[in-house]
């Protein structure tokens, strides 16, 4: 059996950095919102920077390729989805310049 490193394994970001900053480990509530609020699935906020965020959700669940991430404070983001795996997504905000 052959192992392969986190880099090697689809739908999983590349180790080489491409983010504009580096991202602050995070533990924040938050809730993904699609179709103009019709669903909402909560999740757990993870290395946020300004430009963006690792959400990971309890379970699978079936976020589209834009969103709105809204914070437990208040905050809310527009969001593209640039990497994903069954219970987690790398975006980052669209509304941010």
């Amino acid at each position: 059996m052959s192992h392969q490193s986190k880099a090697e394994i689809p739908g999983l970001p590349d180790q080489s950095e491409r983010r504009r900053e580096p991202r602050l480990r995070a533990l924040k509530a938050g809730r993904a919102v699609i179709g103009n609020g019709h669903s909402t699935f909560d999740c757990t906020i993870r290395n946020l920077s300004s430009h963006g965020a690792k959400v990971i959700f309890e379970s699978t669940v079936p976020i589209p390729q834009h969103f709105e991430l809204r914070f437990e404070d208040g905050h809310h983001h527009a969001c593209e989805v640039r990497w994903r795996t069954p219970k987690e997504l790398g975006v980052l905000f669209t509304d941010v310049t």
